[in-house]
């Protein structure tokens, strides 16, 4: 076990967190869904929805043989929805393919939908008493600033280094702990602004602290601006407080949750009303809401509400693609179906 592993294991058994819900109870399937969720998202984030999660899909089971809107429903809110899809896909393969049982091969968990190479090696290391080796956001920051490596982590090279370090440090004794702990110094002191420096335990020997680059450290990326994209959205609702969603096909933006309806920016109520089959003397009211950008991590979604009230329920259903809502029932979450971020905002403006 080399210096790096020997004074961040120290660290981690004094000051690591050990009361997070994914680590009572530890098994292969609760750390799984925990990495999967703690992608891209910050633990206090993550608590409440992991919980709710493994509540009503406490094991691989639950997951499978769940439809996949109650799926989504559990994800509303949590963002980056490819994540909760690929979860049930997985749980699928897994209980058909492997007896219900996370493979404990590398291999095969790479071979699961969402689980990539760091996913992989958090399972093992911190599930299955294996030496799996991890490389996710806090640990790329870690070991860029210890051994001061230059260059943005999509460069091939880099990653590629990095993956080296992460190797030569991950020890063959303690690794669960060590994975932790590694975690943890990114995401309580190796910060990505405002990093603490004074308590951590590897400042004697980290080179971006020696030679004051630490806030040059890892190397930002040069990304262009954003492009910007435009739609309408029409949130139709009835005298009894039921609401038109339509379902997003399976793949893509926002694939497989409900919305209401989305059209080209350019779209009147006239004409939208026209293609729902909707007369125009069933309008009880309308209005405009005021604009807003929803950002996603690769466009600007600019978004026009457009509030419809109806006299009675006309007879324009797309089976399998739309259907009426209660407000009443999605507010208080008794609707199992996915929504998107941006359709709570609207329905909440309703």
């Amino acid at each position: 076990m080399d210096w790096f592993a020997k004074h961040l294991l120290a660290w981690f058994q004094q000051h690591g967190r050990k009361d997070l819900p994914w680590q009572a109870n530890i098994n292969p399937y609760r750390v799984w869904v925990s990495e999967i969720m703690l992608q891209q998202t910050q633990v206090a984030t993550v608590i409440g929805y992991y919980q709710r999660f493994m509540q009503r899909f406490p094991d691989v089971p639950s997951l499978a043989q769940a439809e996949i809107d109650e799926v989504l429903h559990l994800w509303t809110g949590l963002g980056y929805y490819a994540r909760g899809r690929n979860l049930h896909k997985s749980a699928q393969i897994i209980l058909a393919e492997h007896n219900g049982q996370l493979p404990r091969d590398q291999q095969q968990l790479e071979a699961l939908p969402g689980i990539g190479r760091s996913t992989a090696g958090a399972i093992r290391a911190i599930s299955m008493d294996q030496r799996g080796v991890i490389l996710d956001g806090n640990v790329k920051r870690v070991l860029a600033r210890f051994h001061a490596v230059e260059g943005h982590y999509s460069q091939a090279a880099v990653s590629k280094a990095l993956w080296q370090l992460a190797e030569k440090h991950t020890p063959d004794q303690s690794v669960a702990a060590y994975t932790q702990g590694i975690m943890d110094l990114g995401a309580t002191v190796c910060l990505r602004s405002r990093a603490n420096c004074q308590v951590c335990p590897l400042r004697k020997r980290c080179l971006a602290l020696a030679t004051d680059r630490v806030a040059e450290l890892p190397t930002k990326k040069k990304s262009a601006p954003k492009p910007v994209r435009q739609a309408r959205f029409f949130i139709v609702s009835l005298p009894d407080q039921q609401i038109l969603l339509e379902q997003r096909p399976q793949s893509g933006i926002w694939g497989g949750l409900w919305n209401p309806p989305e059209r080209p920016t350019q779209t009147s109520t006239e004409s939208f009303l026209q293609s729902q089959g909707i007369h125009v003397n069933d309008v009880l009211q309308q209005r405009d809401g005021p604009p807003f950008r929803h950002t996603f991590s690769h466009f600007h979604l600019d978004i026009q509400p457009t509030y419809i009230s109806l006299k009675r329920r006309p007879n324009m259903l797309q089976e399998g693609e739309q259907r009426w809502v209660s407000l009443t029932r999605l507010r208080d979450s008794d609707e199992a179906i996915g929504l998107s971020a941006a359709a709570l905002r609207l329905l909440k403006e309703h």
